[in-house]
């Protein structure tokens, strides 16, 4: 796991305690910035995967 996936996966998570939160509360603001944090945590997630095949389509190809 690189940096980025982790970064990812923890904005996702907080951003789901922080919609959670406000719709506990009744906060559409807080859900939304929940839902916000929830897509930039996925796509940096995303972001790492990607760097990660990359990572293994170029050890595969070298030669041994």
């Amino acid at each position: 796991m690189n940096k980025d996936q982790a970064k990812g996966t923890v904005k996702e998570m907080t951003g789901k305690i922080q919609e959670q939160a406000g719709k506990l509360v009744g906060n559409k603001e807080q859900q939304a910035k929940g839902l916000h944090k929830q897509a930039t945590g996925i796509a940096q997630k995303g972001l790492g995967d990607a760097k990660e095949m990359v990572k293994d389509v170029r050890n595969a190809a070298k030669p041994s």
